[in-house]
């Protein structure tokens, strides 16, 4: 970003390139709530950035050391496993792709990665039923979104049983009782809210992967 924008980024509605390629533009509003929320913490926020190189956001914000904490929740505790399934990840954004395919390798899964709804539909559909153990589906996609994917593969459940019953878990940083309720209402089995937690990611895989008979809902948080 360039130095004379930077006196300007934590304004409402500031953006640099309002004629930014991207197909989704977005509101300005970012930094202006997170300066609001971090303050609101007594924190401070800076930022450093170089046309060209890069943005480094420094963010500081004072804390108590807590007690230790009691023993977690048994129906949180147990320890799930992914070791061994075929995850096929639809996600746009590389270094998000990147960053949980390698902790889902780590954890023994093996991961196929597509950057839009139609390359996840055109793959699932091209490869042999039950090649895929799930599907992992941003919302938020170019060329086709996951909505419009999901309800392309449930469809083809005619032709392919697998595509009936393949897990198919939503990634979208919306939050709101109704759009997890228009992801479940679409096809899909779960709905995670991003930034991802990686705990939660693997619990659901787990408790989607391991019912014998999936069924339409929404999992929810322990």
């Amino acid at each position: 970003m360039s130095k004379e924008f930077l006196k300007h980024i934590y304004e409402p509605f500031a953006q640099e390139h309002s004629d930014d390629r991207s197909i989704r533009q977005g509101t300005g509003l970012g930094m202006a709530i997170v300066k609001g929320l971090v303050e609101q913490m007594q924190g401070s926020i800076e930022v450093q950035s170089e046309v060209g190189v890069g943005s480094v956001f420094i963010i500081t914000i004072p804390f108590e050391i807590a007690e230790e904490a009691g023993g977690k929740d048994e129906s949180c505790a147990q320890n799930y496993q992914i070791n061994g399934l075929h995850l096929l990840l639809a996600e746009d954004n590389e270094l998000n792709a990147e960053i949980a395919e390698t902790l889902l390798c780590d954890e023994g899964a093996a991961v196929t990665i597509v950057h839009d709804g139609k390359e996840a539909l055109d793959l699932f559909l091209s490869q042999p039923a039950h090649t895929f153990d799930a599907i992992l589906m941003d919302m938020m996609m170019p060329n086709m979104d996951g909505i419009t994917a999901t309800k392309e593969i449930r469809a083809a459940s005619v032709m392919r049983p697998d595509a009936g019953q393949i897990p198919i878990i939503a990634m979208t940083a919306n939050a709101f009782d109704e759009d997890a309720k228009r992801c479940t209402d679409t096809g899909m089995t779960a709905h995670l809210s991003k930034p991802l937690q990686m705990e939660k990611v693997i619990r659901i895989i787990a408790q989607c992967c391991g019912e014998a008979d999936v069924q339409i809902q929404t999992v929810t948080d322990c």
